[in-house]
């Protein structure tokens, strides 16, 4: 269907249309995001490993700025000329969906991009494109608007997400030659259906998207049919600096999905760790005073064996001291103190209704962590096998400091194609969150954190830099010497990240697993102040 008519009268009548790009400044820090969860998470003491719990609803950069509605709100009718006609009547208001339907929008690979063209296939390019298409995506349903080049509407239609809907629009893309997509989001299964119908998609950060849309209309105005024919617009004019999204391989991206997924569980259990440890304060003192690590398994059996103080005061000694030599407990400094603990359990409690309701919850969340812990050791056996199986696993598996727990975390997040960053450094380090942000105007230069990046990436890489600098010495006298400098902690540890991830692209450039002896020889080649601060002899005591 051509809106030809409809198109012209609205770039040349519409009084809040605007012809230059409205560039989204970078986002403060903490703006939209939530507090991090206060507890340790036991994967900090797996070997060679330094896991911690993960912001999981963090709304930094990335995210889609308004918090309304998707679909059509109430409209005024001097603004019906700002955007295309469109076909369906408005959805009633319980029907509307969310603007976050995604919990994680972002310019980088994630969940179900896979199984597009074999790899290797190359995409088209966008001097082939001869048609533009905006997609904006839903949870049941998506809107398409698709432009020739001249900028000419000639369709527009939405489709249920479901096998009938995706045979219509395959049906009418196959009408429109040249055709590439333009979409808000690098996954999900709306990625995962255009890949696997071999179609060429652009994914666009919503942050540069929310801008093409105040190009369109700088009111403010919102619509699923204005979003995706400003992406639709966007691509034909500015599209031929985009990158075209490449599928993984199903290996890559079975692997990258089970770490993120991994993740999510270990949340999950620091969110119910706290929550436990919250109920046992109510009516539990002791139980917390006689154990300090409350992701440890044994502390959940004492809390099923001894829900509460008067059952641990009215069971023997003999007993208590079973549960200790039974899980390995029995030492000489810790074990006559939570003897003494316990016998005590009684003096200071919660009430009798405290104790009966909370003693319930402890019960039950002890017994739901048991299982999580099962199922996260699944998890690990299977990601360790896809990690064996992966082809650059001596690669990433020689790196120092990551371990068993970080590699497969590193290769699932940075992979080992290049391509993917244009085989820039700079574009690598800024996917990490390690390359600052420089912000120039007059005489103020000044830097500042990078937010919009792939957090996932962010996390393991800062997770390996974290165990690095107390793995390799020259680590350590780097992390010493940006302590030093007055940098934070979280500051030094984005510094010696960037210094990593520039190793880490010449091994995957050069397809060699990391050497200890050929770094420490490049360090004394370049003459680098680590080596000499490493090298430096310690001062004499004062006498």
């Amino acid at each position: 269907m051509r809106r030809t008519e409809s198109a012209v009268r609205f770039m040349s009548m519409a009084p809040d249309t605007i012809s230059t790009v409205i560039h989204q400044g970078p986002r403060r820090a903490g703006r939209n995001s939530s507090p991090q969860v206060p507890v340790n998470n036991r994967a900090v003491r797996e070997k060679n490993s330094c896991e911690k719990p993960l912001r999981r609803d963090y709304n930094g950069s990335g995210r889609i700025a308004p918090d309304g509605s998707r679909s059509y709100g109430p409209q005024l009718a001097k603004l019906n000329r700002s955007e295309p006609a469109r076909l369906s009547a408005p959805a009633l208001k319980s029907e509307r969906t969310i603007a976050r339907e995604a919990p994680s929008i972002r310019l980088t690979e994630g969940s179900a991009a896979v199984c597009g063209k074999p790899k290797g296939t190359p995409m088209m390019e966008f001097k082939e494109l001869k048609h533009f298409a905006g997609f904006d995506w839903a949870k049941d349903h998506h809107c398409v608007v698709v432009v020739d080049q001249a900028g000419e509407i000639v369709s527009e239609f939405e489709f249920k997400h479901s096998a009938q809907g995706w045979k219509e629009f395959s049906e009418r893309a196959a009408k429109l030659p040249g055709l590439g997509v333009a979409i808000e989001t690098s996954s999900g299964p709306a990625v995962d259906q255009l890949l696997r119908r071999d179609f060429t998609v652009f994914p666009v950060n919503p942050a540069a998207s929310q801008s093409y849309r105040q190009r369109k209309a700088s009111s403010g105005t919102k619509s699923d049919h204005h979003d995706a024919w400003a992406l639709a617009d966007a691509l034909r004019t500015d599209g031929r600096g985009w990158k075209v999204l490449n599928p993984a391989d199903p290996l890559s991206v079975q692997l990258r999905l089970l770490c993120k997924d991994e993740v999510a569980l270990i949340e999950q259990r620091t969110q119910m760790v706290n929550q436990l440890q919250q109920a046992l304060a109510e009516y539990y003192p002791a139980a917390l005073e006689a154990f300090e690590d409350w992701t440890l398994d044994f502390t959940w059996d004492f809390i099923i064996e001894f829900p509460t103080p008067e059952k641990l005061a009215r069971v023997k000694e003999h007993r208590w001291r079973k549960f200790l030599h039974t899980h390995h407990l029995w030492r000489p400094g810790t074990a006559e103190k939570r003897l003494e603990i316990f016998a005590r359990a009684t003096e200071f409690q919660g009430s009798s209704a405290v104790v009966e309701a909370k003693s319930k919850l402890a019960v039950s969340l002890c017994k739901v962590l048991r299982t999580l812990e099962q199922q996260l050791k699944e998890y690990r056996q299977q990601i360790e096998e896809l990690f064996k199986n992966h082809p650059d696993h001596e690669l990433f598996g020689s790196l120092p400091g990551a371990g068993k727990v970080l590699a497969p975390r590193l290769l699932a997040a940075i992979g080992t194609d290049l391509q993917r960053y244009g085989n820039e450094l700079s574009v690598l380090q800024a996917f990490a969150g390690t390359a600052p942000i420089s912000y120039q105007s007059g005489k103020i230069h000044k830097a500042r954190m990078r937010w919009a990046c792939d957090k996932f990436m962010r996390y393991a890489v800062h997770l390996w830099a974290e165990c690095f600098w107390k793995y390799s010495p020259w680590g350590k006298v780097y992390y010493r010497k940006k302590r030093q400098e007055g940098k934070s902690h979280a500051c030094a540890l984005r510094c010696l990240a960037q210094r990593l991830l520039k190793i880490l692209f010449r091994m995957i450039l050069d397809k060699k697993p990391y050497d200890a002896e050929l770094h420490a020889r490049n360090q004394e080649k370049h003459g680098s102040w680590v080596l000499s601060l490493l090298n430096k002899p310690a001062p004499t005591p004062c006498e």
